[in-house]
């Protein structure tokens, strides 16, 4: 069963799934299943700083050894719940990625997301780790890119300043948040180095994982 959530003996779906290590195990009837426990990427940030140009150029940097994928493409329906933080829409993608892990590629996740939306969630134990990237910029060259966007996006002057208290906020609290957020500024540099910063990151991530796992 590639759904983590759901056990391939009796078929329980699990609300809240038991992990030991890289082990599920299922609270009804105790069946254990060894998957693939591995660590996702969050390309974060606020809306026009940088992730969904830079996204595409890292996923051609790194073709066929992670998966990129753009949070939003799900942003729909029933998923795009009222409730703070999203949590229906959160747990979806959680449960996504840790499927597309058991092919033993990892994911990169763009969109924007915080500790705090994912960390709590059931389904946070199908991950090492959840590590977090945060790209800004400064707030009036942001307001600018917003307001350079098609019309079709909605970007209207209270949307956009919602959007700049959250980067503002990003820039001032990232390292205090649990885990930390890991901040690169867009506001000056060209597209590529933030493409080669971002793929940076993904390597030494994996990096570590891999000497973790070598270790244990």
């Amino acid at each position: 069963m590639l759904d983590l959530k759901i056990c391939p003996a009796c078929g329980d779906r699990a609300e809240r799934p038991v992990v030991e290590g890289k082990t599920r195990v299922c609270a009804l009837c105790g069946h254990r299943a060894e998957f693939r426990r591995l660590p996702l990427l969050a390309l974060t940030g606020p809306s026009g700083a940088g992730k969904s140009t830079v996204g595409p150029e890292l996923a051609r940097r790194l073709s066929g050894e992670v998966v990129v994928l753009e949070q939003d493409v799900l942003w729909t329906g029933a998923l795009r719940d009222d409730v703070d933080g999203h949590p229906a829409f959160r747990s979806t993608w959680l449960r996504m990625a840790a499927m597309i892990h058991q092919s033993g590629r990892p994911v990169v996740l763009c969109g924007t997301v915080v500790p705090p939306e994912f960390e709590t969630l059931p389904e946070r134990v199908f991950f090492s780790d959840i590590h977090y990237l945060a790209l800004v910029a400064d707030s009036a060259v942001l307001a600018r890119r917003l307001r350079r966007r098609p019309a079709w996006r909605g970007w209207d002057e209270s949307r956009i300043a919602e959007m700049l208290e959250f980067n503002e906020w990003l820039r001032r609290d990232a390292a205090s948040l649990a885990p930390p957020v890991e901040l690169f500024d867009t506001t000056t540099v060209p597209l590529a180095a933030a493409v080669a910063h971002a793929e940076r990151w993904v390597r030494r991530v994996l990096d570590v994982d891999a000497a973790r796992a070598g270790a244990s």
